[in-house]
């Protein structure tokens, strides 16, 4: 009698999402589906705590398996391809430390590593709200402004390792009263970020009208008809259609997905999407402004799929 060959077990993907006040644990079977999840606070500059959180994190997620896991991350800021450290992170306390490799020594395992933007990017294009598109822009909009590429579901990574790095590059066609533009942490004016982050929009609304509100605060007055808070947003929307139509225009993208806190006002996907025409250099305009389908957990979803080969 012939034997039936071993069935070849599930492959499970195991993901991390390293962010600025929590870190999110993820298990994906091969298919995209949640099998588990789990969030632990992200200590306040500590890189020796965090690192023992995150291996915390990976011992739960090993014991819901039962075997050992490689490990995908999403990390603020980027590795050095000449150092090897981490840089650019708003979370300081990861910079200049050698993150990966402190990883995989504690944590005894393989770990693959990519920005959160890029992340965020490459769950929306596998299996997301862009799992259609060949080419797909992915924006953060949170506490700070980053972005990611994908192209046929594969992370676009360039010789300097900060691909759609968006954010430090200056506001297109700035009004007068735009310049300089506010101090960025970069050590330059007027970036994007400065902008489009969360805080850039409260700090808009504050130098505008000297009240200090939060962006979520902002938007529920604007939905109240506060016709204040509605300036502030319409004055949002035009620089952010202004800076996606400067993408648009170098990488003509399929579709653009918004991530973080602010992809949450529903206003933006159709004032945005009418204001960019003016500022992109073309007669057509087929590029989908897109909500992310799997919201503040496509970063720990995009960092397992760092492993989906």
């Amino acid at each position: 009698m012939r034997e039936k060959p071993a069935r070849k077990k599930a492959a499970v993907l195991a993901g991390m999402d390293l962010g600025g006040s929590k870190i999110e644990a993820i298990l994906l079977d091969s298919e995209g589906r949640e099998l588990f999840c789990r969030r632990k606070p992200t200590p306040k500059d500590d890189y020796d705590a965090t690192l023992r959180v995150i291996q915390e994190l990976h011992r739960e997620l090993e014991s819901r398996t039962g075997h050992p896991l490689k490990l995908g991350i999403g990390t603020p800021g980027s590795l050095s391809p000449e150092t090897g450290l981490m840089r650019n992170a708003n979370a300081t306390c990861l910079n200049g430390q050698s993150l990966h490799q402190d990883l995989q020594q504690v944590l005894d395992r393989p770990v693959r590593m990519a920005n959160d933007a890029d992340c965020f990017t490459l769950s929306e294009a596998v299996d997301g709200a862009a799992k259609d598109a060949s080419v797909v822009f992915g924006v953060i909009l949170g506490t700070g402004t980053g972005g990611g590429i994908t192209v046929n579901r594969e992370l676009l990574q360039g010789s300097n390792a900060i691909t759609g790095e968006w954010g430090h590059n200056p506001l297109p066609w700035p009004k007068l009263e735009e310049l300089p533009g506010p101090a960025c942490y970069c050590g330059k004016y007027g970036c994007i970020e400065t902008f489009l982050s969360g805080p850039g929009l409260a700090a808009d609304h504050l130098r505008r009208t000297g009240t200090k509100l939060t962006a979520r605060e902002i938007a529920h007055l604007a939905e109240q008809e506060d016709a204040e808070a509605e300036i502030t947003l319409q004055t949002y929307e035009d620089r952010l259609a202004r800076g996606l139509a400067s993408i648009i225009n170098i990488l003509d993208p399929h579709a653009i997905v918004l991530g973080g806190g602010l992809s949450q006002m529903r206003r933006l996907y159709e004032n945005v999407h009418s204001r960019w025409r003016q500022y992109i250099f073309s007669d057509v305009f087929h590029t989908r402004l897109l909500p992310p389908r799997y919201g503040d957990s496509s970063g720990a979803r995009g960092a397992a799929w760092l492993w989906r080969d």
